[in-house]
């Protein structure tokens, strides 16, 4: 779970402790992550009270100290983590507080039918989050750099990628209070 950002555009506060119908972004992300179907599950932050909720769902964590390097220093210490115990990794985001638990669940189904191919979570055709990458994309991922995050492996290698349709509210992102339902 990648959960580092400095989430400027929501504000003077961490939108990851804001509430969405009774839960905050972050609570809500862990409690959508179906371990009982992963190998293990890893958070990517930069904040010490996104650790601690992690820990108590039984989650590691790595600590990004310099989220301001972007998406891709976080993507590269979560891969860093797995990538020796793991064929495959799920990178999920956490501000996406509709995602459903049986929705990922069944990109994993999808995933473990066609283990070659990166599995993306889209809307009518729409790519979103999350994703998982097999093993041989590893190293493009270790590659990445700056605010440059996995959709430029997905565009380098169209041919490998397969989509698992989700309702489209469940791939909405909060970036902005705007963006928040009303």
């Amino acid at each position: 779970l990648m959960a580092a950002g400095s989430s400027v555009r929501f504000g003077a506060e961490n939108k990851l402790f804001f509430p969405v119908e009774g839960k905050s972004l972050i609570q809500r992300s862990l409690e959508a992550i179906p371990s009982d179907r992963l190998h293990k599950v890893c958070v990517v932050t930069g904040y010490s009270e996104v650790c601690s909720i992690a820990s108590s769902f039984g989650f590691s964590t790595v600590i990004n100290d310099r989220p301001e390097d972007g998406i891709s220093r976080t993507i590269r210490l979560g891969t860093k983590e797995l990538q020796d115990e793991c064929s495959a990794i799920l990178y999920m985001v956490s501000d996406q507080p509709f995602l459903k638990r049986s929705s990922i669940s069944g990109i994993i189904d999808c995933y473990a039918l066609n283990p070659d191919y990166i599995v993306s979570a889209a809307s009518r055709g729409k790519r979103g989050n999350p994703c998982i990458f097999p093993q041989k994309f590893f190293s493009g991922l270790m590659q990445l750099k700056g605010d440059t995050g996995g959709s430029s492996i997905i565009q380098s290698n169209p041919g490998s990628v397969l989509y698992y349709e989700l309702d489209k509210i469940e791939l909405s992102d909060i970036d902005t209070r705007n963006a928040l339902p009303s």
